[in-house]
């Protein structure tokens, strides 16, 4: 029997190498975000992975698949991407935090290490487009549709004695 995150694995406690494969919707995972980039509740968040019972209790191995939506960080139009990104982690008796995850009498919570494995993945500073010119700072028009009239911002005075440096090669 399995649960949302929580696959039943006290009848593999005892049986050394023993082997499941599980494939898991994810897509609940509450407050998964970096900046304002967060898992796109539109496509399913799926964790692929192998169980299998060693000495020290469950190890988890495989995949979590998904995509992220977010603004531009440059423009603010709506942009997105996929998440791929894998797992690998032991379940025991008696965790090492932040190393290991707590092992239940008969199930395990996958939801911390897949969090963990997700986080990181997520864009901090989203874009677009990789050659995303964002918006104009003078009149906020977006660069990537029109040029607008605005004058180019002057440079920052404090550079001023670095342009007189000459180098040569």
């Amino acid at each position: 029997m399995m649960t949302g995150l929580r696959p039943y694995v006290a009848d593999m406690l005892h049986r050394p190498n023993a082997r499941r494969d599980v494939r898991i919707d994810a897509s609940h995972l509450d407050g998964v975000s970096v900046a304002a980039t967060v898992l796109d509740p539109d496509e399913p968040l799926i964790l692929t992975a192998t169980l299998e019972c060693v000495a020290d209790g469950i190890v988890v191995r495989g995949r979590v698949t998904g995509r992220w939506q977010a603004p531009c960080a440059c423009c603010l139009i709506e942009a997105g991407g996929p998440l791929d990104c894998s797992i690998s982690e032991l379940f025991e008796a008696n965790p090492i935090e932040g190393e290991t995850y707590q092992l239940g009498d008969d199930e395990i919570d996958l939801e911390p290490a897949v969090r963990d494995a997700v986080l990181p993945e997520l864009p901090a500073a989203p874009r677009c487009r990789d050659d995303c010119q964002g918006l104009c700072a003078g009149c906020g028009a977006d660069r990537n549709v029109a040029d607008c009239e605005c004058d180019p911002e002057p440079p920052d005075p404090r550079w001023d004695a670095l342009a007189e440096l000459r180098l040569s090669s």
